[in-house]
C-alpha cells in the first residue's frame, strides 16, 4: 500500500502545491484545513492570515482540483489557548512574542500531527521551506535551498520524534518554482498572495490588539529613562515598545534614541544611543535539541537571534540551571527577549530557545 500522508492545506499556493508534489509521487494524501479562529474582513478591518473562510474554500478547491479527500478540524480553543493567549502574556511579561512558532509548536506540530496520526497517516506535510534529511545520529533539520524563503528558524523546536513524521516537500525549491508549479497543476492559489504574520491581528496593527484586548489598568504608563539615568518622558505602556525600537518614543532630545530595555519591575522604558542597543551576550531559556541533546561542540556556531537576521557566530555555553548562554563573537543589535533564538552548524539546525534576556556586558 502507498504512504498515507496528510497535508496542512492552508488555503495558500505553497501547501497547495506541497500536496500536489506529494500525489505525483505517489503518496496517498489527504488534506486538512485548520479552522484556529473566527476572524474575517468587516467593519474595515483585515487579516493578513490564513484559514478563514476564503482559505478553506480554495483549500477545498485545491484538493477537487487534485482529487483528494479534505476535511477540517476546529481548533479555536486549542489556537486561542496556545497562540493568542500567550501573544498577549508574552507582551505583558516586557517580552516580543513569536506567535508563529508558537502555533508550529503547540498547534501545527502538536495537535495536528497527533490527528495525522490518529487517522492512521505515515506522514503529516506542510508548506514550509525547509529540510529533513537523515543522518548518522538520527534525523536533521536543514535549511531550505531558497534562502529567501527558508523557514527552519520557526521549527527549531522540532525533534526527533516528530521529524520521523513530518514531510516538507517544498525545501528543494524556490518560490518562483512553487509558483509555475501551481500553474502546472492548474491550481487556483497560483498567484495567491502570500499571508502575512500574525494571523489572528485585525489590520495587522498588534497595538491596537492590545489596546483592545488588555485592560488599560494591566498596561500602566511609566517613565523613559536614558542609560545614564535621566528621565526623558513617560511612556503609553510597556507593551507598546520593542527593544531597538526608535520612532514613536514620544520624547525629543535632538538626536536619535533606541529603547535599550524593558524593565517589568519597574514599570520603565530604558533608552540610549544606537551603540547601547549592541549585546555581547544573551541567556536563552527552553532548549530544544533537534537530537535531544546538545552537540559536542559548541564554538563557533552560527546564531540566529530573530527570523529576518542573517545570523553571527557564537559560542554556546551550558549552564546548571538548563539555560544556554550565548557569547557573540561580534556584539548583535537588539537582542530581544521572547524572540526565538536558533542555533546552526552551517545549514543545519542543532537547536535553539527563548531569549530570557540580555547580558550587555561580558565579564
Amino acid at each position: 500500500m502507498n504512504k498515507k500522508v496528510v497535508v496542512a492545506m492552508s488555503g495558500g499556493v505553497d501547501s497547495s502545491v506541497a500536496a500536489a508534489l506529494l500525489k505525483e509521487q505517489g503518496f496517498d494524501v489527504y488534506g486538512i484545513t485548520m479552522k484556529l479562529a473566527n476572524w474575517e474582513s468587516t467593519e474595515g478591518r483585515t487579516f493578513g492570515g490564513c484559514c478563514g473562510s476564503k482559505d478553506f474554500y480554495d483549500a477545498r478547491s485545491v484538493a477537487q482540483t487534485l482529487g483528494i479527500p479534505h476535511y477540517s478540524f476546529d481548533y479555536v480553543d486549542h489556537f486561542k489557548e496556545n497562540v493568542i493567549d500567550y501573544f498577549k502574556q508574552s507582551y505583558m511579561k516586557a517580552e516580543t512574542p513569536n506567535p508563529c512558532i508558537a502555533c508550529n509548536q503547540h498547534v501545527k506540530f502538536d495537535r495536528l500531527l497527533s490527528q495525522a496520526m490518529a487517522l492512521g497517516a505515515d506522514y503529516l506535510a506542510t508548506g514550509h521551506y525547509a529540510r529533513i534529511k537523515k543522518g548518522p545520529k538520527g534525523f536533521e533539520l536543514h535549511r531550505a535551498v531558497d534562502a529567501s524563503k527558508d523557514q527552519s528558524y520557526v521549527l527549531y523546536h522540532l525533534a526527533q520524534e516528530e521529524l520521523a513524521h513530518l514531510m516538507f516537500p517544498l525545501g528543494d525549491y524556490s518560490k518562483t518554482e512553487i509558483r509555475e508549479l501551481a500553474r502546472k497543476y492548474h491550481l487556483r492559489t497560483a498567484d495567491k498572495p502570500d499571508s502575512q504574520e500574525i494571523c489572528f491581528v485585525p489590520n495587522l496593527d498588534y497595538k491596537q490588539f492590545i489596546e483592545e484586548q488588555v485592560p488599560a489598568a494591566e498596561r500602566p504608563a511609566g517613565p523613559i529613562r536614558h542609560v545614564d539615568g535621566k528621565v526623558l518622558g513617560r511612556h503609553r505602556g510597556l507593551p507598546f515598545y520593542t527593544i531597538g525600537q526608535r520612532e514613536g518614543l514620544g520624547i525629543a532630545v535632538g538626536r536619535p534614541l533606541y529603547v535599550v530595555a524593558l524593565e517589568k519591575e519597574s514599570n520603565t522604558v530604558v533608552v540610549g544611543e544606537k551603540e547601547d542597543v549592541l549585546a555581547p551576550a544573551a541567556v536563552i531559556r527552553e532548549i530544544s535539541w533537534v537530537t535531544g541533546h546538545p552537540p559536542l561542540n559548541l564554538s563557533e556556531l552560527d546564531l540566529k537571534i530573530r527570523y529576518k537576521h542573517t545570523g553571527a557566530p557564537a559560542d554556546l555555553e551550558l549552564m546548571s540551571d538548563g539555560t544556554v548562554k550565548a557569547h557573540l563573537r561580534t556584539p548583535q543589535s537588539a537582542i530581544t527577549p521572547g524572540q526565538a533564538a536558533v542555533f546552526y552548524d552551517g545549514d543545519s539546525v542543532l537547536g535553539g530557545g527563548v531569549i530570557d534576556h540580555v547580558v550587555h556586558a561580558e565579564v
